[in-house]
């Protein structure tokens, strides 16, 4: 028979409270996705309760690293319960290969360095063979509930469902990857492939104050960029870039 607590939690002063009072927690698509998977594999009383909680401020900190959460749920017992959930932090080497391939999507990049979770990114990481959410969740508590998960569990993931809406990067760094790391990588990717070869200021200083074109001095034109530029930072889907190449380059 489950364990059952029916003791009043005590009231937690400065405890971690849901925004969402009513209703469904989560307003973005990826905190909804998230929601979606744990109200799918986990008994919906307990989720019930654990949403109670996670209104009523009980949750008193929570902890987000590569591959863990770590938090403390106040109950009814004087000791706040230990809360544990783990999923799959992904190696450097994996990583190397998932970064790769949102650079080759110019709309995935430009999207993640405004700050958005792009609805694809789900589709690039199950066609690298991975998965961006947890199918499923190692969680452990110290409470004596047996229910999977307990309300405190649930409590900590509503809650870490509307820390996702208020920062996608979350849930990469939860596979292993910050925003500052991804976002370094993505960056330096843009540079890579805009870079022009540049003349230094003192080998122009001779005619920098110069007037315009002149029969003696003809107007420098700068040296034209190469002709599929275009489609070297934009990638056009499937196999459009092989078929544009040609045409581009004849037209250049």
């Amino acid at each position: 028979m489950a364990w059952f607590d029916g003791g009043k939690p005590i009231k937690v002063d400065g405890g971690i409270r849901a925004r969402t009072q009513r209703g469904t927690i989560g307003s973005t698509w990826w905190s909804r996705r998230f929601i979606d998977i744990l109200e799918r594999i986990c008994d919906k009383g307990r989720l019930s309760r654990g949403r109670a909680y996670a209104r009523q401020g009980q949750v008193v900190s929570i902890d987000l690293s590569a591959g863990e959460v770590r938090a403390a749920v106040q109950g009814s017992r004087r000791t706040p319960y230990e809360i544990v959930i783990r999923i799959e932090a992904y190696a450097e080497s994996r990583w190397a290969a998932l970064e790769e391939a949102i650079a080759a999507q110019a709309v995935y990049r430009a999207k993640l360095l405004a700050g958005e979770m792009p609805v694809e990114i789900e589709e690039l990481f199950a066609a690298m063979g991975v998965d961006l959410f947890p199918r499923d969740l190692d969680m452990d508590c110290s409470c004596p509930d047996w229910g999977f998960p307990c309300k405190h569990l649930s409590a900590v993931l509503y809650l870490l469902a509307e820390s996702f809406d208020d920062d996608p990067f979350l849930v990469l760094a939860w596979r292993g990857r910050t925003r500052e790391q991804l976002l370094g990588s993505l960056a330096g990717e843009t540079v890579e492939e805009l870079r022009v070869e540049d003349v230094p200021f003192a080998d122009r200083l001779a005619d920098f104050y110069a007037p315009g074109a002149t029969a003696r001095r003809p107007e420098r034109r700068p040296a034209a960029a190469a002709p599929d530029l275009l489609l070297r930072v934009f990638p056009p889907p499937g196999d459009l870039a092989r078929v544009l190449g040609p045409a581009y380059r004849e037209l250049g």
